[in-house]
């Protein structure tokens, strides 16, 4: 019986990792690692076969294009290297939702055996011909993601024969295939935990920029408010810059003008609520007992500021491989009909609630 691969990084006290990349002739590891590897396997009896069926494959499924839209540029990466096509093959910057996203997208197409290729489009270039030129290299689907999407984007991906799973946006009046977050549970379980320990109407830390996921976390949040017999607008709302650094410079100028403030506050993202923080604690205000905070999505981040965040989780690896999932299902049946999957929510409770 031959060795797997498995058996053999167990044998050479190698990682996994280490020996799928050597015995698949990648880069990441040593040449003398790699000669170790393929020796000891030659002599184990590996059986070899198995990566070239596996390589065949893929080049008959073909290629699965991860689209990264950028448009307002708050939230989504920029590209590490972006040319005059502005198309590239690589990773998703250093925001670390959307490179979760990225290793569930990886890992999905691993497993279905597809090529996977990451692009940048920016509003403004000319999509219809980055589309056209996907067809050329043997695309066989897109993962667009849409986060900063607005509807009429869309239409060249709707015009084009290839077909698209949209990850992280929805549009009622559109009947395509989405993967997104549950945001309105999400706000909901978040605000409904503040009422619980707070007992006091919750303050709303919101994005500046429009946002179709934030538009349903606000309708989570309110939806809460309404629940537990308040009036919505008694609570404050402060709009803030997506970001830490922009919802801090925001958060200060309101301080400085003495802006009536909440005992608590749901935000619509951890970097809001981090940039907000980190702006009231300089004023003198003490987290969370003096104010509370939850942000939303879980980023590392959470566990490194002061005091650690409360949040909202999101399997952004799950969302990731679900969508590959879903378009490998369309890739087999283009006649399928188009389906929402919402990606429920936890909440992680720490120390700023």
């Amino acid at each position: 019986m031959s060795i797997t691969a498995k058996e053999l990084a167990k044998q050479l006290h190698l990682s996994e990792a280490a020996v799928s990349m050597a015995l698949n002739h990648k880069k990441g590891v040593s040449t003398a690692t790699r000669k170790r590897v393929l020796a000891a396997a030659t002599v184990q009896g590996y059986d070899f076969s198995r990566i070239q069926a596996a390589k065949e494959e893929i080049e008959k499924n073909g290629i699965i294009q991860f689209i990264i839209y950028r448009k307002s540029g708050a939230l989504v990466p920029a590209s590490p290297a972006r040319t005059s096509n502005h198309a590239q093959i690589g990773s998703v910057g250093d925001i670390p939702f959307f490179s979760q996203l990225s290793e569930g997208v990886d890992l999905a197409c691993k497993h279905c055996h597809y090529f996977f290729h990451i692009s940048y489009l920016y509003e403004g270039d000319d999509i219809v011909s980055q589309l056209n030129e996907f067809k050329h290299m043997g695309v066989k689907g897109f993962l667009l993601l849409g986060t900063e999407m607005e509807k009429s984007d869309l239409i060249p991906f709707m015009d084009c024969e290839i077909p698209f799973v949209l990850i992280d946006n929805y549009f009622e009046d559109l009947n395509l295939n989405y993967v997104t977050i549950n945001n309105i549970q999400g706000a909901f379980l978040a605000t409904e935990y503040l009422l619980r320990k707070r007992h006091a109407q919750p303050g709303y830390l919101r994005s500046s920029y429009p946002i179709t996921g934030f538009d349903e976390r606000a309708d989570g949040f309110y939806k809460a408010i309404r629940k537990n017999g308040m009036s919505t607008s008694r609570s404050l709302v402060h709009k803030l810059t997506p970001s830490v650094e922009g919802a801090y410079s925001d958060m200060i100028e309101l301080l400085s003008e003495n802006e009536a403030l909440s005992e608590c506050y749901f935000a619509d993202n951890d970097l809001i609520a981090a940039g907000a923080i980190r702006a009231l604690q300089e004023k003198g205000y003490r987290i969370p007992q003096d104010i509370s905070v939850i942000g939303f999505d879980d980023m590392p981040l959470c566990t490194y500021i002061t005091p650690t965040l409360t949040t909202v989780h999101v399997p952004k690896q799950y969302m990731g491989e679900i969508a590959v999932k879903r378009l490998s299902e369309m890739i087999a049946n283009p006649s399928a009909s188009p389906v929402k999957i919402e990606i429920a929510t936890s909440l992680i409770k720490r120390k700023s609630c």
